[in-house]
């Protein structure tokens, strides 16, 4: 259930309950794909890092270690430590990602395994079963996600391919979550919305899926390489269309600039790997913009990475030991940096959410949203 507190423009902060907790939003939500943040980092570290929700990929578990693996050993949760709400991606991007070995059909999506090649079949009952296997709080709805830009009919025929999969996912879901022996009976469901860049097919894909009155609704197929103005072009055509009481998900999105623009549009959720990916090459995020701890000029700097940061790194390191790191090549300088960008975006979202909460919401995004994605 989500819980609206408060307004500013299309801005909006709420409390979204579920079963395995409220998460307080804007949030974003923290990527460990296969149960794990990429720079070994762990659901125990997420909590100290201000972690809201975390986020798992439903193709990469059924690969590694298996979905009934995790359920036998208790669901997702229970398997990573992880406390809180957590998110499982349908497995479409990652179909969409493979593009070269797959093949697309009304049944679903037939494609080669990208460890050892094997057959996988993955169709919207699938992708559901698997999703209840993780026992996650929130299961996506599978859809096919469409590079951009694409030719119109096209993006008009995977649309409606979408439309009757997420009908399909929807009775299953209400299937499994009926059966004696689900790990989450009160899982939820989230739609996508679709359209690649073309206004109408937005508009009406997300007045078709908002009538199947969904847990929740996410704007997919963004972040793929389009410019980021038809990003926020898109956000701004769909957001009247999406329902006003449930959450809102931006997928895959993105710098701190794109978050604060995607905020102010009316979205509630984030996810991207992009802090995890950027801070293991040394690439992280300041209240002064982003700095590289690969470059020389580092190399005798005790000063923290942030000075008015208060993650683990910049309580105990300097600049000059994690450039040393970088050069020594030890696993510990990923950890670190990896930690400090989380930390960055966890308490950029409470500091958003704060501006909210006492209305300087619109002077926190001008005075944050170039300087925070502009290299010092």
């Amino acid at each position: 259930m989500l819980k609206l507190l408060k307004t500013s423009g299309q801005a909006r902060r709420c409390e979204f309950q579920t079963v395995h907790g409220t998460a307080q939003t804007p949030a974003f939500m923290n990527v460990a794909t296969a149960g794990a943040i990429k720079g070994a980092v762990s659901a125990y570290d997420l909590r100290e890092l201000g972690c809201r929700i975390q986020l798992c990929n439903t193709y990469h578990l059924h690969l590694r270690p298996g979905d009934a693996v995790v359920k036998e050993l208790g669901g997702i949760r229970e398997f990573t430590g992880w406390n809180g709400p957590v998110l499982t991606d349908s497995g479409g991007f990652q179909v969409f990602s493979l593009a070269a070995l797959r093949k697309i059909k009304e049944e679903g999506v037939s494609f080669s395994s990208h460890i050892d090649g094997r057959h996988i079949f993955m169709g919207p009952e699938e992708s559901m079963r698997i999703q209840s296997n993780l026992a996650s709080t929130i299961a996506m709805a599978f859809d096919e996600c469409v590079e951009n830009p694409a030719a119109l009919d096209y993006a008009r025929q995977s649309c409606e391919r979408t439309e009757r999969w997420l009908l399909r996912c929807k009775e299953e879901m209400e299937r499994l979550n009926s059966l004696s022996g689900t790990l989450n009976k009160k899982q939820l469901l989230f739609g996508i919305n679709q359209g690649c860049t073309f206004d109408a097919l937005r508009i009406e894909n997300m007045q078709k899926i908002a009538e199947m009155d969904l847990d929740g609704y996410a704007i997919g197929g963004l972040a793929v390489g389009e410019p980021k103005e038809d990003m926020y072009r898109i956000i701004s055509t769909v957001e009247p269309f999406m329902p006003k009481d449930k959450p809102r998900y931006l997928m895959g999105v993105g710098t701190p600039g794109n978050i604060l623009e995607g905020v102010s549009r009316g979205v509630d959720l984030f996810d991207c790997v992009m802090p995890s990916r950027n801070a293991r090459h040394g690439h992280l995020f300041t209240k002064d913009g982003i700095i590289n701890l690969n470059n020389a000029k580092y190399e005798l700097d005790r000063n923290p990475v942030d000075a008015s940061c208060g993650c683990p790194t910049c309580r105990k390191h300097t600049r000059a030991y994690i450039h040393h790191l970088f050069k020594a090549k030890e696993m510990l300088a990923m950890r670190l940096c990896v930690m400090h960008n989380l930390y960055f975006y966890n308490m950029l979202m409470q500091e958003i959410r704060d501006s909210l909460d006492n209305g300087t919401f619109e002077e926190f995004k001008k005075r944050n949203t170039i300087k925070l994605d502009t290299r010092i």
